[in-house]
């Protein structure tokens, strides 16, 4: 008998200890960028990280707004700005949900955890349709990148997924951008429709809803990979550059291509604020977001261009 309950005893404590040990496992969490240098960094992950936030946000000089599936150009990008305009030297860029940038604009201020933020736009991207809904914003608008669709999963395929079909099955754990949230989720439901009808839409978008099997982000770029990373979700839809990011920097993720007749393609667009606090600022990005060193960046990180 107190070897049984030696036994359970040392049982128990293993399974404490492997709890705590998965609770604190952060191995692959963001920010997945390279933070700007600082005498002071306190980056702890799961904790203290906002991802989505870049650079100067003490009288910054140029602030942009991008859609949240380009974070990962940001470090890249940027640099390239400051060497072809030295003049420019704090800049700040968000990287939320277009859906979210948008309401930030409108309200004017955002709060995220405990930090309010007050700063005006001087540019804007998101999808084609975010843009034509808010065309009375802009002075100026430039088509610069363009997406496709592909299907997100863990290194391995573990679950054998082969086509947007598949995110029906009901042992299929998959991770969808909410429509409500973010513009992708309704173009994804676009291509469920595509690859299955009214009938696929509703099993992964209701049934599937409804019965946890299918879980909604709010902020898919960064959940969906973290999902399928520690094994929450075992795939999702996304766009291709996402994937490819995340191969880029070693995650083991692969992805599952969509035939075309079954994608949707994404067309990202960069508008010039009609009451950007800092107008040559925004005049001379929208100019470099259409040059050969921004196009060559957005096609190193798999982004296809115009």
């Amino acid at each position: 008998m107190r070897k049984l309950k030696l036994i359970i005893f040392i049982l128990t404590v293993v399974l404490l200890n492997s709890s705590i040990v998965m609770a604190q496992n952060h191995r692959f969490d963001p920010p997945w960028n390279t933070p700007p240098e600082a005498k002071v960094q306190f980056t702890i992950p799961g904790i203290d990280n906002i991802p989505d936030i870049y650079g100067d946000i003490n009288d910054p000089q140029l602030v942009v707004f991008f859609a949240g599936n380009q974070f990962m150009v940001i470090d890249d990008l940027m640099k390239s700005f400051k060497i072809k305009y030295p003049q420019y030297t704090r800049v700040l860029a968000e990287t939320l949900p277009p859906g979210i940038l948008a309401k930030q604009i409108e309200a004017g201020s955002i709060v995220i955890g405990n930090m309010r933020i007050t700063l005006k736009p001087d540019v804007y991207t998101a999808g084609k349709t975010r843009i034509d809904e808010c065309h009375n914003w802009f002075n100026r608008t430039e088509l610069y990148a363009k997406n496709k669709l592909a299907i997100m999963t863990r290194k391995g395929n573990p679950k054998q997924v082969n086509k947007l079909a598949d995110l029906g099955r009901n042992d299929l754990r998959v991770s969808m951008p909410n429509p409500a949230w973010e513009g992708i989720g309704k173009r994804i439901e676009e291509a469920y429709r595509k690859a299955g009808g009214e009938a696929l839409r509703n099993t992964i978008m209701e049934t599937k809803v409804k019965d946890s099997t299918t879980y909604l982000t709010q902020i898919h770029h960064r959940q969906t990979p973290m999902r399928i990373l520690y094994e929450q979700s075992d795939a999702g839809p996304v766009w291709y550059s996402e994937v490819h990011y995340q191969k880029m920097i070693g995650h083991p993720i692969e992805y599952i291509e969509i035939p075309e007749n079954e994608n949707i393609k994404a067309q990202y667009y960069a508008g010039q604020l009609k009451k950007a606090p800092h107008p040559k600022a925004a005049k001379d990005f929208m100019d470099f977001l259409i040059s050969k060193e921004a196009r060559a960046i957005y096609s190193k990180y798999g982004f296809e261009l115009p």
